[in-house]
Order: C-alpha cells, then structure tokens, then sequence
C-alpha cells in the first residue's frame, strides 16, 4: 500500500521480531478489550486496513497514526516504541494541571480487560511493588505467577494493585490503585477461565500456574489533565 514503510522492530526480511508496530497496536488494541472493527471506526480507517497493520511488518502515514493513538487511547511515541529503555514522566509538566478524582464506574473502565500492573505486597524485608501481567475477573483482578515467588505473597494477605498510563506529550495521565485480599484459585474451571481470558503467557515468559485473584473492595483512581482555568 501506498504512504507505508518497514516499521521498527522489523527483522531481517521483513518479519516480526516482537517489537513491531502490529505487534504493540494488537496488544493495546486487545488491552482494551476492543475489537478490530471497533479500533477502525474510532480511527476512520476500513478493518481490513488496520487488520494489514497488525499482521505485517510496515507502518503508516503521520496522520495514520494520530488516529491510532487516539482511537487506542495511547500516543504516536509509545506505538512507535519511542519510550521503551527510560523512565516514564520525563517530559515537562503542563503550565495548568488540574487533578481529578476518578469515580468507580471510570476506574474499572479504565483497568480495561487485561494489561500489566503492579501488585504490592509485605516481603520480611519490607513492602515490594512488582509488575504482574492481569485479568479483570468479573469482581477482581486476577494475575498468574509461581509459587514461592515474590507475588505469591499476595494470597492470604491484603495488598495493593497499582495501574497507571502516562501521556508524555500532552503532560496527562492517571492511575488507578485497588486494595483488597488476595485468594488463590484452586478451582480447575475457574483456573482455565482465567487462562482463557489472560489473552497472553506472561510477560516474563514464567510458566505461572497459580492464579490469584484480588478482591476489588476499594478502587479509587485520579486523573492529571491540562488546560485548565488561568490564574486570577
């Protein structure tokens, strides 16, 4: 197609090697829990555009990828890439911040269907936050890791589960913590439920087969927009 070119991440031959542009609009697309059909409407492009997207190593025009950002609600950088190896929240604040409670009905929306958190939890040798690969489980996040390890701690304790986004350039962002206790799963039906709904192995590529699930008791979230009223 015409105005496209390899995208980065594309290896020799032009095959995906994990890091493509298909690659990480599928993952945001199905973070979101949304169809391709869905993502081509809010980006006024045909499915079956965004669906060559997907599967082939090559990218798209500028104006392409403002849509997608937009209709993934993500931004240009992060599709691209740009913001793997640093830190987020390196960029400038904006000039008029404004912070905003979440209600309960906008924190579970954006939890999404599944993603990447962080789980907290009481270690002997302090509190420890560590990423976990998650599932939205009807009342609960779920996540799946090995037993012994550092985030198996959260079965039979109350902790904290933490998931946030960052807009470099608009200076915007949120987050989202729940807090509740953590059950593991020894219900073979409910285990493979969850295996279904994960989407992915995770992230670390552990073969994690004990699930727990954290109870969403409390869930509060805030928002950093911009452009709100000047000064006086």
């Amino acid at each position: 197609m015409s105005g496209t070119s390899p995208s980065a991440g594309a290896g020799p031959g032009g095959q995906h090697d994990g890091s493509s542009l298909g690659d990480r609009l599928r993952r945001r697309r199905e973070q979101l829990g949304l169809s391709l059909p869905q993502v081509a409407h809010r980006a006024g492009m045909s499915p079956g555009y965004l669906e060559y997207l997907e599967e082939q190593p090559v990218g798209t025009s500028r104006e392409g990828m403002f849509r997608l950002a937009g209709a993934l609600e993500s931004t240009v950088s992060e599709l691209q890439g740009e913001d793997v190896g640093r830190p987020p929240g390196a960029g400038w604040a904006a000039a008029r911040p404004e912070l905003l409670r979440l209600d309960p009905e906008e924190c579970r929306a954006r939890l999404g269907a599944r993603g990447v958190g962080r789980v907290v939890v009481t270690t002997p040798e302090g509190p420890a936050a560590v990423p976990v690969n998650y599932t939205v489980d009807r009342d609960a996040v779920a996540f799946r890791t090995v037993p012994g390890t550092t985030p198996a701690r959260a079965a039979g304790a109350e902790v904290a589960f933490e998931v946030d986004h960052l807009d470099e350039a608009l200076s915007e962002g949120w987050s989202v913590l729940v807090v509740g206790h953590g059950v593991q799963v020894t219900d073979p039906a409910a285990v493979r439920r969850l295996a279904e709904r994960a989407g992915t192995p995770p992230w670390v590529g552990s073969k994690g087969t004990m699930w727990i699930r954290i109870g969403l008791e409390r869930v509060t979230g805030r928002r950093i927009r911009t452009g709100g009223p000047p000064p006086g």
